[in-house]
């Protein structure tokens, strides 16, 4: 039996398990201390519980792609564990409280969802196929059990001198926590990808560090000064502070959705080819998820990722110039410098539709000798024939593979024929996000 991941089974791969362990342990350990202990400063709690729980909620509505999608409930969370001072008095909760709170407030934010709450309570769940829901609130509390363990230091030195700290010390060593922080959370992330894909860590990893400076920022720069705002004013400082991140949620989710009609505006004109009948149904899409989870397993993240699967999908539209159509849209036997003036005439076309210009950059390289192509381009170039050689009587996908391989000299980079064939060696390409 083979599990949606591609690997043998049905569970989860080991390190996506010990994640969910981890997070369980922890959780267990946490709910059992502060049970015994009692909670300090419950008002606190509670003010804290509820707007992490308001924050998860806020998710609902969230589109496919969205890097967090519950900012308000990430920055609560860390808030509360960076939150050393209430309106100028000590604060006493300690980590195994903020972790309590935290997994509190997230299993009543699953309370609309009654399915979701019998997944998150089940040990089941938590370690052996919760889905992504449980691998998001396993990252959360290990994320927040971390910000929380690097603050003690300055608890430590509240206990013992009565000054938390004040001036560009603190200023510095907040910035660096937060940093620290954002990093342990895009590493738990990209392990938790590169588990389930089987892509390197190292393309995961590069691509959840490009999107801290968008959502994450936010998020971590929230979440700072809402404990430093508590620490002033007290409470009151929540909600007041709630409003910009609130309104950056908005603003992100806009952008989701706009990003999302862009590039089915793409895959649609993409599909103008397919149906002249100048290619095969599908051929655009297969051509794209493939260029895709090759550009993954090279390294490439990020924009180039997304540059990559809008190239691919737009690759044959050069074709709609030729007067008929070719055998199943293959031009990989075609003559070098007919496939250079098809490769022209797509770029072309891609330039007139304002799409970015290094997408028709790759278009029109597609065809040239891999020496002078961008990586993207050889790509498409390598994927592309190896769609067009599967149709033809070569022998299926490893006779395909060996004509890649025979022309490694000049036209197909050999890196991306190897990569392409650990590809196809795992069951094809994987569905993750590209943004």
């Amino acid at each position: 039996m083979t599990s949606p991941t591609g690997r043998p089974g049905g569970g989860p791969p080991s390190a996506v398990r010990a994640l969910r362990v981890a997070a369980l342990v922890l959780i267990l350990v946490a709910v059992v201390h502060t049970l015994r202990a009692g909670f300090a400063e419950p008002g606190h709690a509670l003010a804290f519980g509820a707007l992490v729980a308001g924050g998860e909620l806020a998710r609902r509505g969230a589109l496919p792609g969205e890097r967090e999608p519950a900012p308000l409930g990430a920055a609560g969370a860390l808030a509360y564990a960076l939150l050393g001072r209430s309106a100028g008095e000590p604060t006493g909760q300690g980590v195994l409280q903020v972790i309590t709170v935290v997994t509190a407030a997230q299993l009543l934010a699953a309370v609309p969802h009654l399915k979701r709450v019998a997944k998150v309570l089940s040990r089941h769940a938590l370690v052996r196929g919760g889905g992504p829901d449980a691998d998001g609130a396993a990252r959360r509390i290990l994320t927040v059990a971390f910000a929380a363990v690097c603050f003690q230091p300055l608890r430590i030195a509240e206990q013992s001198t009565g000054a938390l700290g004040e001036g560009p010390a603190y200023a510095a060593f907040l910035v660096g926590l937060l940093g620290l922080t954002a990093l342990c959370d895009a590493v738990l992330a990209a392990s938790v990808l590169a588990a389930r894909t089987r892509y390197p860590f190292g393309s995961h990893l590069r691509d959840e560090l490009c999107g801290l400076p968008g959502i994450g920022s936010a998020v971590c720069a929230t979440g700072a000064v809402m404990a430093l705002g508590v620490a002033v004013a007290g409470l009151w400082a929540l909600p007041v502070l709630c409003v910009p991140l609130l309104l950056t949620q908005v603003s992100f989710r806009r952008y989701a959705a706009v990003r999302e009609t862009y590039r089915q505006t793409i895959a649609s004109l993409a599909r103008s080819t397919e149906i002249a009948g100048y290619t095969p149904p599908g051929h655009a899409r297969r051509v794209a998820e493939l260029s895709t989870a090759v550009g993954r397993e090279l390294g490439l993240a990020g924009r180039e990722l997304t540059v990559l699967e809008y190239a691919a999908l737009m690759h044959d539209i050069g074709q709609l110039s030729l007067v008929d159509p070719l055998a199943d849209g293959a031009t990989a036997r075609l003559p070098a410098a007919e496939q250079r003036r098809i490769a022209l005439l797509g770029g072309a076309v891609v330039r007139q539709t304002g799409v970015d210009a290094k997408v028709a950059v790759v278009v029109e390289t597609q065809a040239d000798p891999y020496r002078e192509q961008p990586l993207t381009a050889r790509i498409v170039r390598a994927v592309n024939a190896y769609e067009d050689l599967c149709g033809e009587a070569v022998g299926g996908a490893l006779g395909a593979l060996e004509q890649l391989r025979i022309g490694t000299g000049h036209d197909y980079q050999p890196q991306v024929v190897e990569a392409l064939a650990g590809v196809l060696a795992r069951g094809g390409p994987s569905r993750v996000r590209t943004g």
